[in-house]
């Protein structure tokens, strides 16, 4: 069974799978549905996606989809390292707009969990950094959205300066959280 802990912000978790190595390398289950859904995380992810970073700095994010097509997240790193974060944007709740980072890393073995309600994004600690991330619902691109990675309302502390970050045109021309419609409200506890 994986260890996991909770992150401070309702759903957001880190989960680290154990790991059994001997000479010849290891053998790591990274994934169970059933041992997750035994500690309270019942998602169906349904699509796995794979990313390559060849510098650090380079920052996807703040990224998230509106309903009915959002998504939760299952991120962890297979080469180098990121500083992942996870935004709350679930209007009403007593988090909104408050954001927690984490360091994954393949040294580390770490994953983290960003429910749906929650911007994400990552800025690579290393270069030629492999990111793989499971989605409990398809890439619909009319849903798409994104939040400005550096908006002072949201305060986050990146671990790269602002000036050397590496950003795709979509996430350089981002709008703030404050311009942003992000389709979740937060009801009953979630």
């Amino acid at each position: 069974m994986a260890e996991i802990r909770d992150l401070g912000l309702e759903g957001v978790v880190e989960i680290v799978p154990r790991r059994f190595g001997d000479e010849r390398g290891f053998f790591s289950e990274v994934h169970n549905a059933r041992a997750l859904a035994d500690a309270g995380i019942d998602i169906a992810f349904c699509q796995d996606n794979h990313s390559l970073s060849r510098d650090r700095g380079v920052l996807r994010g703040l990224h998230f989809q509106l309903p009915p097509h959002a998504q939760a997240k299952l991120v962890r790193v297979t080469r180098g390292a990121i500083f992942d974060v996870a935004v709350d944007i679930r209007k009403g709740s007593p988090t909104f707009g408050r954001w927690v980072g984490l360091e994954v890393s393949a040294d580390k073995w770490n994953q983290i969990l960003v429910p749906k309600g929650f911007a994400h994004g990552f800025v690579t600690l290393a270069r030629d950094t492999e990111v793989q991330y499971k989605v409990d619902a398809y890439y619909a691109p009319d849903c798409d959205r994104s939040i400005r990675f550096d908006d002072p309302a949201l305060g986050i502390d990146w671990p790269v300066a602002a000036s050397d970050v590496i950003l795709s045109a979509k996430d350089a021309n981002a709008p703030m959280l404050a311009d942003v419609d992000t389709g979740f409200v937060y009801a009953n506890g979630g």
